[in-house]
């Protein structure tokens, strides 16, 4: 039985963004016959502090989930993630870690989570001890998309910075055996940052999960008027001044509803940019099991994404929308792979951020014709099928797997 051990900071009971996968992506293994360790941390995504069940537990824990060994390490938490206190997260997670490091006894291959890319770090130490792989699976390119989201400010500094950001990550990711990423415009990004060999993974949807033919009415959206939904992390990749230029058109109507669901750095402020817009409503996340009601129950999806974030994630909340069955409508830059989804979907519009007053026109259009959002949302739900599905996506990924395992140095 081969050994497989996942380094990543997110991990169940985290049931959103990369814990999710992480876990999913983990159980996949261990079910495929692979023995399976993590080595992972505190609970806090979304909300960005310790959840409450982890609170009064020790700093180093030992977990068995579903079979998977689990070692865990107290990391520090801000609540407001500053760019030096996201640092510090970094790093407090990284060095906490290596005593989980001599936990582990065998090891064929180790998979590392990016972020945080100082996973790749751990992962080749671990590596070098028990002569095994490393696979680096990013999820989020986070050097670009700290400079390109604005986290990282400052002129001189910032070039200084990223030159020495960018020259680490490389070496780390030259010395892997192989890169994988979650969507073609990544791949390419990777395949400009190393020579090792790249591998398109991306993130997928359990359509047996979410089904808008099961799906019951949620509490969140029990009203009779046009629901415009956003469900996520509430953070900086998202282009919230957008949003709520956006939702100042409407203001005043009582023909339509806007729900924000979700937690993360700038929850708190966009609380205060929306308290005084009387059809916007704000609720914390739903339970994992809820979140098929709550997707289903919206006539649109939103998502506002800031026109820097080119390349450097394919937002996985995306495919939840679409395997709603109910239309999207997204903006940010029009070079990005989620433009592409969208536009060769046909499961919604995507607009750039300066053409606001076309979103709201084609909010209208929906509003007027029902069927219209209803093709739209079918088209969502097939393209979603045909490419995204979970055992098409994992099922390619453990031969891959096996096969990097077997390959020779």
């Amino acid at each position: 039985m081969n050994n497989i051990v996942v380094i990543g900071v997110n991990f169940s009971p985290e049931d959103t963004s990369t814990g999710l996968y992480t876990t999913q992506m983990a159980e996949f293994l261990s079910q495929e016959g692979f023995n399976v360790s993590v080595i992972t941390g505190f609970p806090y995504y979304p909300q960005w502090e310790i959840w409450k069940d982890y609170r009064d537990k020790p700093d180093y824990l030992e977990e068995d989930y579903e079979g998977i060994k689990v070692f865990r390490f107290r990391q520090f938490t801000p609540s407001n993630p500053s760019f030096l206190k996201r640092i510090r997260h970094i790093l407090s997670f990284t060095f906490g870690s290596l005593r989980n490091l001599k936990k582990i006894k065998n090891a064929d291959l180790i998979i590392a989570i990016v972020p945080f890319t100082s996973d790749i770090w751990l992962a080749h130490k671990l590596a070098k001890k028990h002569n095994a792989k490393v696979w680096v699976h990013v999820q989020d390119f986070e050097f670009d998309a700290a400079f390109e989201s604005g986290v990282v400010k400052g002129g001189f500094v910032k070039k200084i910075l990223s030159a020495v950001l960018y020259r680490v990550e490389t070496k780390l990711l030259n010395k892997s055996d192989i890169v994988s990423t979650i969507s073609f415009s990544m791949l390419n990004k990777a395949q400009k940052k190393t020579s090792s060999e790249v591998y398109y993974f991306p993130n997928w949807v359990d359509q047996g999960f979410i089904n808008p033919k099961n799906a019951k009415k949620h509490r969140y959206l029990n009203s009779d008027k046009f629901k415009m939904l956003y469900s996520g992390n509430i953070g900086a990749k998202q282009d919230w001044e957008k949003y709520i230029e956006f939702v100042s058109f409407f203001e005043g109507r009582e023909d339509v509803e806007f729900v924000v669901v979700g937690d993360g750095g700038k929850k708190e402020w966009l609380l205060s940019r929306i308290k005084d817009f009387k059809n916007v409503k704000y609720y914390p996340p739903v339970p994992y099991e809820e979140l098929p009601d709550l997707l289903c129950g919206a006539d649109l999806h939103l998502l506002f994404q800031k026109e820097s974030v080119v390349d450097t994630v394919m937002p996985s909340k995306l495919l939840g929308m679409m395997a709603s069955g109910r239309p999207s409508l997204v903006t940010g830059n029009p070079k990005s792979e989620v433009a592409d989804v969208m536009n060769e979907s046909g499961g919604g519009k995507f607009f750039n951020n300066a053409h606001i007053r076309d979103t709201v026109e084609f909010v209208d259009q929906l509003i007027k014709n029902r069927q219209l959002a209803s093709d739209f949302g079918k088209k969502a739900e097939e393209y979603v099928a045909k490419n995204f599905s979970r055992n098409a996506v994992l099922g390619k990924f453990a031969k891959k797997v096996k096969e990097i395992i077997e390959k020779e140095k």
